[in-house]
C-alpha cells in the first residue's frame, strides 16, 4: 500500500529512498515485530499478578485459553488438546493481533503478506508430520497414505502426498487472501468516505480478523489430530 496508509512509510520516508521490494520488506518486518511485541505485552500483563479470582488481562487470557482448549478437546480429546495448547494458542494470539493491526488506519497487517502466512503454514506442516511420525513411527505413519485396498496403493499414495501438500496452500493462501482483501477493501472505503462509512466495515473486518485466527487454529488442531490418531485400517 502507499505510504499514506502506513505510519512507517510516512515517518521514515522509506518509499522515496529505497526500492519497492525493500520498502515492502521494511513494512512487513516492522508490523510483524509490532504484532509479536503486542502479544508479549498482553501475556506479560496477564501473568504479572496472578490471582485466584482473575481480573482484567488475566481474566481475558484465561477465557481465551479455555476457549482454545475446548476447541482442541472437540477435535482430538482433552489430553492431546492440552498437549498442543501452547502451540495453537500462541499461533492464534499472534495471528489475531497481526490481523487486527490491519484494521487500524496507518498500519498494515503482516498477515496480508504471503511470506508471513506461508511461514506459519510451513511450520505447522512440518510440526504435525513430525508429531505423526513420532507417535506412530515412520512405517505406520506413511502406511496410512496407501489406503485400505492394497491394489490401489499405487494410486492412493501420490494422491495422499498431494493432499498433504495442498494443506500448505489451504493454510497460507486462505489467511493471506482474506486479510489482503480486507485491507484493500478498507483502503478503498477510507479513500471514498473516510468520515462516513468506515464504522460498519471496521466492525466487519474486526470480526473477520478473529475468524481467520480461529480457522487457522482449528485447522492446526485438525491436522495434528489426524496425524497422531492414524489407525491401522485407515
Amino acid at each position: 500500500m502507499p505510504e499514506l496508509f502506513t505510519f512507517v512509510g510516512t515517518i521514515f520516508g522509506v518509499s522515496h529512498h529505497i526500492d519497492p521490494q525493500t520498502y515492502k520488506t521494511v513494512i512487513y518486518l516492522t508490523h510483524m515485530f509490532l504484532s509479536a511485541g503486542i502479544a508479549l505485552v498482553i501475556v506479560r500483563m496477564a501473568m504479572s499478578n496472578l490471582q485466584m479470582v482473575p481480573r482484567g488481562a488475566q481474566n481475558v487470557m484465561e477465557a481465551y485459553i479455555s476457549g482454545v482448549l475446548k476447541m482442541g478437546t472437540d477435535v482430538m480429546g482433552a489430553e492431546a488438546a492440552r498437549r498442543y495448547l501452547p502451540l495453537v494458542a500462541t499461533i492464534g494470539l499472534f495471528v489475531g493481533i497481526a490481523n487486527l493491526i490491519g484494521v487500524v488506519p496507518g498500519f498494515e497487517a503482516p498477515t496480508a503478506f504471503l511470506e508471513f502466512a506461508l511461514t506459519l503454514a510451513i511450520s505447522v506442516f512440518i510440526y504435525y508430520n513430525f508429531e505423526g511420525i513420532r507417535h506412530q513411527g515412520v512405517v505406520k505413519y506413511f502406511k496410512h497414505f496407501l489406503g485400505p485396498v492394497w491394489w490401489l496403493y499405487w494410486l492412493m499414495f501420490p494422491i495422499e502426498i498431494v493432499s498433504h501438500f495442498s494443506r500448505l496452500v489451504s493454510l497460507s493462501f486462505r489467511l493471506f487472501g482474506n486479510v489482503k482483501g480486507d485491507d484493500m477493501f478498507l483502503m478503498v472505503i477510507l479513500m471514498l468516505a473516510p468520515w462516513v462509512l468506515p464504522m460498519i466495515p471496521y466492525a466487519l473486518l474486526t470480526f473477520m480478523a478473529f475468524l481467520q485466527a480461529f480457522i487457522f487454529m482449528m485447522l492446526t488442531y485438525v491436522y495434528l489430530g489426524s496425524a497422531i490418531t492414524v489407525e491401522d485400517n485407515h
